[in-house]
């Protein structure tokens, strides 16, 4: 799948964008594909065939602050008392 590159974005729609996609808890990317197919005239049928199959909608994916945090917590769990839970070494 193309990737495309979209320069001058003015304040206003960026702020709109990213209104949408909290609004619908969505990633920037998934909003602003979900405005371009609207805006080409894409039909809903269309649409919805194209969200369904879209591995991005059916595995999910992160925004990196939520990749930071997962990690962040991961690492907390793997600690008690201050101490590595598991070692290289088997002990």
């Amino acid at each position: 799948m193309p990737d495309i590159l979209v320069r001058h974005i003015d304040d206003t729609l960026a702020e709109r964008i990213k209104e949408i996609a909290r609004e619908h808890q969505w990633s920037i990317n998934e909003a602003i594909l979900h405005a371009l197919r609207r805006g080409v005239g894409l039909s809903e049928d269309d649409i919805a065939r194209r969200e369904l199959h879209d591995i991005a909608v059916l595995s999910g994916t992160w925004e990196s602050n939520e990749t930071a945090a997962f990690r962040a917590a991961l690492e907390a769990f793997e600690r008690v008392a201050g101490k590595p839970l598991f070692t290289d070494d088997g002990e």
